[in-house]
């Protein structure tokens, strides 16, 4: 197969500032959407008669890569590995494709410098997007305030993981999906993943809008420091990088019953619940003792002071308004973490919902989440000694014992003994899709709400 790559000098690229307004850069992305009209779900271009014209915008995205690639110096090995395995595809006709050398020589985490850029070009699949593995291609830029840098340097070590800022996009990322993993890549092997990306100005630009409608909707005075996340995009995106790095380094550190949520494994959502849970509880309590030692230790450390405190309410907020509502309601994990969360701050005063008027008592909130992030700790400390059936059914407990489960519930009747003494996969296969569903607060928020989430589709930081 012979794919044009002949270079065009009327393509030049000018400076990294405004490569997404190239023209090199609009004809690879463009090239990479018509691609993907050929494409079958599993990447490959499966009609022969497709053939030549793939052909054609292979050597168009190729051209486009090489044309870009000097404005991305610190990317260059990626890239010409990229180049390689685009013209391997097409030469070996079109089949599923294999981005493996490539995949492993594209190394982000090793260039976190605040504003530094990097074109991304895979075939792959976009969490929370498009289960396609279709060609996407991404313009982002690194998010690594020099206060992040030092917390990462020191007590929050972590190396895999990168913050970005979209850029531009494929229609992958014209989605909800906020991440760019490895693992999504279509490759012939599972190299070791030495890095992860979240893109946190789709989460603060997603956030600052649905916050802010749910407090007019549910008539919640938001303390100061919560209203200024409302109107500054980019001091939310710094709080979300800070929170994200806690979360992230968070799933393969504490009492664990043996890495429960990395490794791949068929199990009731609920665990997954508790999980991203406890990550999102442990950066709060660390961002409570942040703030505690420095304002005990008269630090003039004022900007990672700051966001220890916004931390706090963006994980609230973003549990209790979006996570609660967002997406389907089946085996809805995040969703019933955010409704979990509420439901535990309520019941222990610190939430109020009286009046049609939701309110929180301050003082009270940081030992009450705590408290909860404490009760998994302890749920995940007990199943080191537990079968692992025996810790699903103790993780069912403390979570009925917050949230109400559906009238229907196997679960919640008693699993019969045929179940019980079977394979974990009838324990599974009981679970029912909605096995906690909303309550009549989340009822009503949701039916508000919907229009405001829906429109959060494919956010840019600049919305």
């Amino acid at each position: 197969m012979t794919i044009d790559t002949t270079l065009d000098s009327d393509t030049a690229a000018g400076s990294v500032g405004d490569v997404e307004t190239s023209l090199a850069w609009i004809s690879l992305r463009d090239a990479a959407i018509d691609l993907q009209a050929l494409q079958a779900q599993d990447g490959s271009v499966p009609d022969p008669a497709h053939h030549a014209e793939a052909a054609g915008l292979i050597g168009t995205i190729v051209r486009g890569i090489r044309e870009l690639a000097p404005l991305f110096p610190h990317d260059a090995a990626y890239l010409e590995a990229s180049v390689i395995d685009f013209e391997r595809w097409a030469n070996g006709g079109f089949g599923v494709p294999d981005f493996l050398d490539s995949l492993v020589a594209f190394q982000p985490q090793q260039n976190r410098v605040d504003g530094m850029r990097h074109l991304v070009v895979f075939p792959m699949y976009t969490q929370n997007g498009s289960s396609n593995r279709f060609v996407e291609a991404v313009i982002v830029e690194a998010i690594w305030p020099e206060f992040i840098a030092e917390l990462e340097a020191s007590d929050y070590t972590n190396r895999l993981f990168v913050s970005l800022r979209l850029i531009d996009f494929t229609p992958g990322y014209d989605t909800n999906s906020a991440v760019l993993f490895p693992e999504t890549v279509a490759v012939r092997e599972i190299p070791t993943f030495t890095w992860g990306a979240i893109f946190q100005d789709r989460e603060a630009a997603r956030y600052r809008r649905v916050v802010r409608a749910a407090a007019e909707i549910t008539r919640l005075d938001l303390p100061e420091a919560a209203a200024r996340l409302l109107d500054d995009q980019a001091l939310a995106e710094r709080t979300f990088v800070m929170w994200d790095l806690i979360h992230d380094r968070t799933h393969m550190r504490g009492d664990l019953p043996f890495d429960p949520f990395m490794i791949k494994q068929r199990m009731p959502y609920f665990l997954y619940s508790l999980e991203e849970l406890r990550c999102d509880l442990t950066a709060f309590r660390e961002c409570v003792a942040i703030e505690k030692r420095l304002t005990e230790a008269g630090s003039n450390d004022a900007e990672t002071l700051d966001h220890a405190r916004l931390v706090q309410y963006a994980v609230i907020f973003d549990r209790i308004f979006r996570f609660a509502i967002t997406g389907s309601r089946v085996r809805n994990y995040d969703g019933l973490g955010g409704q979990l969360l509420f439901a535990w701050l309520h019941q222990r005063g610190v939430l109020h919902w009286t009046d049609t008027s939701l309110s929180f008592d301050w003082d009270g909130v940081p030992a009450a989440v705590v408290a909860l992030g404490d009760a998994i700790d302890e749920l995940y400390w007990r199943s080191i000694d537990r079968p692992k059936t025996a810790h699903w059914l103790a993780a069912y407990e403390l979570i009925r014992g917050v949230l109400e489960p559906h009238p229907g519930s196997t679960w919640a009747a008693g699993l019969p003994r045929d179940i019980l003494i079977g394979a974990p996969k009838g324990f599974t296969d009981a679970v029912m899709d909605d096995e906690f569903p909303l309550s009549m607060f989340y009822e009503a928020l949701d039916r508000k709400m919907a229009p405001v989430i829906a429109s959060t589709t494919g956010i840019r930081g600049d919305a």
